[in-house]
């Protein structure tokens, strides 16, 4: 049962929806059953030309920027897969990746088009109809917030911010499109207006609407004074707000705090608006400020988007590559922009699959996005941003600042600044171009550079992993990319029980009902939990529905790189190697318990008491154990 708030008047939670809650797990067999229904060709077709190619169908991939095709479907196999991006999947898939929906998101549409209801396990668990019924109501509470926000903006109160917005010459039709408001100068405007409607306080400071003093506990009006801008999901519910102070009240800036709905290092302002003005995206402005988004559509420049207060994520990145080919950073021209511009090749250097494309666009000192387009117009502005510097131009750049190039020990410096830059690329034609360029202007072999990076990997691999136990080493070539701070090549024991859940998802029946052998606090150990959990809750047997489950999280590429891998086990050994794994962690947890656990079961025998045939065994297992 979900609630929805149908206008102004209405109270917040007085009308019901009937739509079946979202809460449960979908089964998998109901999974199997909606793939074998649909056609992949049909779902891919609406949304990409697709020609008769033979016994499949070709056409230009929608993931990545390209001239001839190689992008393929087939229909006896039901699948799609792109030979210039590696993008691939079934019609589940697609839906996400074109459509950026969520795993369940996407099964709902494929059903509706088969006039199917899609049933969920679990789903008549209070909690879980709780946490959905908080969520929901959540979003009503900042749809409503919005809309008093901008009816606000009407009002004779509002004259200095519809003075300060016609001043940056943003049009009605600008303004409406972004649901721009206005917080009126009063320190309990939308505190009233909420309560009225019988929200109470606790809930709209939980949704960062209001502020709380710790010294009173008194409520008021997180945003006053200020030009309003709300900060939207992918499918336009708002999620949070930024404010633009009128007056000379700090700070200048100010963003919603994270809350059950909103998590500011995954959203971009703007990214809605982008795709609403443009479907077929190809490239991405990544900018400083929602002004700054704003000021450029005006101008026609629909492909801006900001993030909130944070630097540019990976899982912004992700998030992005999944819709366009090619990201571009904006920075000022200065010293901090430059520092800025550095963390930003850091963070895409790892994304940097073939076929994708990264620039760097540095304004003239003084100017931001919004001064210069007013200044220069939107067509001088755009060929800024076709000129901005390749991801290579950039990298070799940086690299050579303050060194002189005709002096060996420079030459070392520059060339060893590149190689580390390097080492975070994923394998593919970039990075082999990236090294022939770096033998060129540095004067050593190309083959010389691939040993030493071959070496470096070699002792992350051995710095990282090198205290796993021989027997339970991994054999595989490392995959092309992986998460930052993991090495590419052997995996540690918990990565190895995670990589054969991965592969073998129904080897979670073998694992033991309870999972304190799991060492959470270790690297993969909290994924491992939730792939485990939820494994169980949905009876999930396939890899392809798994890794769905995580579609746009960084745990979701790393399980894609362990999807990656090919296990060189036997199909028939790999049962025997969980079970080894999961009876080594027990071990390792029990030679970590505190000797009083042992003491105290002792001194309860010694007092007479009788213990318990699980108490028994406990002692017997920690016994044992410190006898290793």
């Amino acid at each position: 049962m979900c609630f929805f708030v149908h206008d102004l008047g209405s109270r917040f939670f007085a009308t019901q929806d009937s739509s079946p809650p979202m809460a449960g797990q979908i089964p998998q067999r109901f999974i199997d059953d909606l793939l074998a229904r649909v056609d992949v060709v049909e779902v891919v077709g609406e949304r990409v030309a697709l020609k008769k190619s033979g016994r499949n169908y070709s056409g230009l991939c929608p993931f990545h920027q390209e001239k001839t095709p190689s992008f393929t479907v087939s229909q006896d196999k039901q699948f799609y897969h792109c030979f210039g991006c590696g993008a691939h999947g079934n019609a589940l898939r697609f839906l996400m990746e074109y459509d950026n929906l969520r795993f369940p998101e996407a099964v709902e549409q494929l059903a509706s088009r088969q006039g199917m209801e899609v049933p969920r396990e679990g789903a008549d668990d209070p909690r879980a109809q709780a946490r959905e019924r908080k969520r929901q109501e959540g979003v009503n509470l900042l749809e409503l917030a919005a809309n008093f926000f901008r009816e606000r903006l009407r009002m004779t109160e509002a004259g200095a911010a519809r003075a300060y917005l016609e001043r940056r010459g943003l049009s009605a039709e600008v303004q409406a499109e972004f649901g721009i408001g206005y917080a009126p100068h009063d320190w309990e405007a939308l505190k009233r207006h909420l309560s009225e409607r019988g929200i109470p306080e606790a809930v709209q400071v939980e949704y960062g609407l209001l502020v709380q003093r710790e010294d009173s506990g008194r409520t008021y009006d997180r945003f006053r004074d200020r030009v309003v801008f709300p900060i939207r999901d992918f499918k336009g519910r708002t999620i949070a707000f930024g404010g633009r102070v009128l007056g000379d009240a700090k700070p200048k800036y100010l963003n919603s705090p994270e809350s059950p709905v909103f998590h500011k290092g995954r959203e971009l302002y703007g990214l809605f608006e982008a795709r609403q003005a443009n479907r077929q995206l190809e490239r991405v402005l990544i900018v400083e400020g929602y002004m700054d988004v704003v000021a450029l559509a005006q101008f026609g420049i629909r492909n801006a988007v900001a993030t909130l207060g944070t630097a540019t994520s990976e899982e912004h990145l992700s998030r992005l590559f999944r819709l366009v080919g090619e990201v571009v950073f904006c920075f000022d021209g200065d010293r901090a922009g430059r520092q800025a511009a550095n963390r930003a090749l850091e963070t895409v250097l790892p994304l940097m699959i073939d076929g994708r494309q990264a620039r760097f666009l540095f304004l003239p000192e003084g100017e931001d996005p919004d001064s210069l387009v007013r200044r220069e117009g939107a067509d001088a502005f755009a060929d800024r941003i076709t000129c901005a510097s390749p991801l290579s131009e950039f990298l070799f750049e940086q690299a050579s600042l303050g060194r002189d190039l005709a002096r060996v020990e420079d030459r070392e410096r520059f060339a060893s600044q590149v190689l580390k830059a390097l080492q975070r690329l994923p394998e593919g034609v970039l990075k082999s171009m990236l090294l022939a360029e770096l033998a060129k202007r540095s004067g050593v072999d190309q083959a010389r550079f691939e040993a030493l990076l071959t070496l470096s990997a070699a002792y992350e691999v051995e710095r990282d992993g090198g205290s796993s136990p021989q027997a339970f080493e991994s054999r595989e070539e490392p995959s092309k990319g992986h998460i930052p701070g993991r090495a590419a090549g052997a995996l540690g024991l918990v990565g190895r029980t995670l990589q054969l859940l991965v592969h073998e998802p129904r080897l979670v029946e073998r694992l033991p009902e309870t999972l304190e052998w799991c060492p959470a606090d270790e690297p993969d150990g909290a994924l491992c939990v939730e792939v485990i959990e939820l494994l169980r809750a949905g009876g999930y047997r396939s890899p392809q529905v798994l890794l769905a489950h995580f579609h746009g999280r960084v745990e979701g590429q790393r399980l894609v790189e362990l999807a990656r891998r090919e296990l060189l086990i036997p199909r028939e050994a790999r049962a025997n190697e969980l079970d080894g794994l999961v009876e080594h962690f027990r071990q390792q947890r029990l030679r970590r318990t505190p000797q009083s656990e042992i003491d105290s079961l002792l001194a309860r025998e010694r007092n007479g008491e009788r213990l318990t045939r699980e108490d028994r065994q406990r002692l017997k297992e920690l016994l044992t154990a410190l006898s290793r």
